[in-house]
């Protein structure tokens, strides 16, 4: 089993450099997605972020970008 990181709003807001107020109202669910980027533990209201899930998919959508600026 691997290990996770859980983070917070606040604290994926330091990680990443993005306000925690653009998290919550423009990347979660359209860019972070529940049940792959964060979860609510116990059905709660808490939302709590996998950092590896995250950071995984900064990472490819970066490369991504710079295939595509390539083939341009």
């Amino acid at each position: 089993m691997t290990l996770q990181t859980y983070l917070t709003t606040e604290e994926l807001s330091n990680r990443i450099k993005y306000d925690a107020r653009t998290i919550r109202e423009r990347l979660k669910d359209s860019v972070l997605l529940e049940g792959v980027h964060y979860f609510r533990p116990f059905g709660g209201r808490k939302i709590l972020y996998i950092w590896e899930k995250v950071e995984e998919d900064m990472i490819r959508g970066a490369c991504v970008d710079s295939l595509i600026a390539g083939l341009q």
